[in-house]
């Protein structure tokens, strides 16, 4: 059974307007908190995903659910993730220090997921009140207008983000080295926006090193179904079940090798 998604829809948008929109721009110093350094989590990160959790569980009867501030409290929620059973993965507000900031980059992103693989995913931007939506095999669409990723092009053509923050020292080094030999370089410091920037074709790349799932489980399957090609940096196939090894996402096959090739020299 996949659950209606317009009805996952609609819970996203209400959330937003309920809990997420009436905060932006308005938080207090008290609604705001670090998780770690460097990580916040606000009152409406908290309240989204508390009110999502059972709304979701109960579309699909005996689905669980991995939300990112349950998980942030109890490790051994991730667990979840390695049956069979359907999981709903859960970032109620991905680009939580720009929100906190009161900067228009953030978003809600849902992915629904069984036995490891991933079958739907929504990213709503709050702000713009656009939704996007993607089903394994029948295509990414942002509020009815299908989506399609950039056409291929040379690395020394190509725009896209590099999150570099959570990488292994000398691969981030040697990858920020080289980034000279890449059209342009941006970040938007929420992994929801870049995805719906690479599967509307406004950005041909992204690289990720942390693969949380709550941050990619969506927006790497609306970019495969926008056309896209991706693939961990040792060449192997994106999981959610697997939080490790970076990410590399690209308009094709070929566009990925020659960007791996110039960011990496073939390394690993």
């Amino acid at each position: 059974m996949l659950p209606d998604t317009t009805q996952v829809s609609t819970l996203l948008r209400e959330a937003a307007a309920d809990l997420i929109l009436p905060r932006f721009q308005h938080l207090e110093a008290g609604d705001i908190h670090a998780k770690s350094p460097g990580d916040l989590v606000t009152i409406a990160d908290i309240e989204t995903e508390q009110r999502l959790t059972p709304l979701l569980r109960d579309l699909v009867p005996g689905s669980l659910v991995v939300g990112e501030e349950a998980a942030s409290k109890d490790a051994s929620v991730m667990d979840q993730l390695a049956g069979e059973k359907a999981v709903w993965v859960i970032d109620p507000v991905d680009g939580t220090a720009n929100f906190a900031a009161g900067i228009a980059l953030f978003a809600v992103m849902v992915s629904f997921i069984r036995a490891g693989e991933v079958l739907q995913s929504w990213i709503l931007d709050p702000v713009k009140d656009q939704m996007a939506v993607a089903g394994r095999g029948e295509g990414a669409w942002l509020d009815g207008q299908r989506l399609h990723v950039a056409p291929p092009a040379t690395p020394d053509h190509m725009s896209g983000s590099l999150a570099l923050r959570f990488g292994n020292r000398q691969l981030v080094r040697k990858i920020a080295g080289r980034s000279n030999l890449i059209g342009s370089v941006f970040s938007f410091r929420c992994a929801g926006q870049e995805y719906l920037a690479l599967a509307s074709g406004r950005a041909h790349f992204a690289l990720y090193h942390r693969l949380l799932p709550w941050d990619h489980a969506a927006g790497w399957l609306l970019h495969r179904e926008a056309g896209g090609y991706a693939r961990r940096l040792d060449g192997s196939s994106y999981t959610p079940r697997t939080h490790d090894g970076g990410l590399l996402l690209t308009p094709d096959e070929a566009s990925w090798n020659a960007l791996h090739e110039v960011l990496l020299g073939g390394e690993e």
